[in-house]
């Protein structure tokens, strides 16, 4: 029984290494597919570290009681880094030359990970309920939209109101499992920031179809 035990708990730690181990692998695929820059660049080393670190948001998931006491801290110290991070390799890419539409991909899809594992922990450790999921869920089905409607599949122009809106989203979400945050607050908090970003996708949904 012992055994059985040591068993499950080692597979449950082991759920971020493996899910990075599958991210890499996909960055290094889409790597091979796009990669114009000279080199990797330490920008895109930063990309990957934020990567790891949203991984291992996924120990909350399989185990939503790591999200109480001090453990609870720990994984918002984790989320505060990662969010942090997020801020700097971009100035980092101009910084060194390296600036490009490969890197800011990779930022936008580790941003959009990290979101959705937020989201789902929101929820697994009964902070709010499953609909929370759409918070961090909904860029990803806009992405399945589009496999429907290709029009949805158009470039959208830069606009600073989507990295607001991306900022306030994942501060609203860290804020969620912070362990001192009033369950009263959750909700409300939740659903005004979901209104918001859907407010952010109906305007780029307006435009594309305008442009079609």
């Amino acid at each position: 029984m012992l055994i059985v035990s040591r068993l499950i708990a080692t597979d449950w730690m082991l759920t971020p290494f493996l899910a990075f181990a599958a991210a890499a692998a996909v960055t290094i695929g889409f790597l091979h597919q796009s990669w114009t820059a000279p080199r990797f660049g330490p920008a895109n080393v930063l990309t990957l570290l934020r990567l790891a670190l949203a991984t291992l948001l996924l120990l909350p998931i399989v185990q939503p009681g790591l999200a109480t006491g001090e453990p609870g801290w720990a994984i918002l110290t984790l989320a505060v880094v990662t969010l942090a991070l997020d801020g700097i390799d971009g100035p980092l890419a101009r910084a060194n030359g390296l600036a490009g539409t490969w890197g800011a991909r990779f930022d936008m899809e580790v941003d959009s990970v990290f979101a959705l594992l937020l989201s789902i922990a929101v929820w697994r450790i009964g902070v709010v309920g499953p609909w929370v999921i759409l918070l961090g869920g909904l860029r990803y089905l806009f992405v399945l939209a589009a496999l429907a409607l290709p029009w949805l599949d158009a470039p959208l122009p830069a606009r600073f109101r989507r990295k607001v809106v991306c900022v306030m989203q994942i501060a609203t979400l860290v804020a969620l499992i912070a362990p001192v945050t009033p369950p009263a607050w959750s909700g409300p908090a939740a659903f005004v920031m979901l209104a918001l970003l859907t407010w952010s996708f109906a305007i780029d949904v307006i435009w594309l179809a305008r442009q079609r």
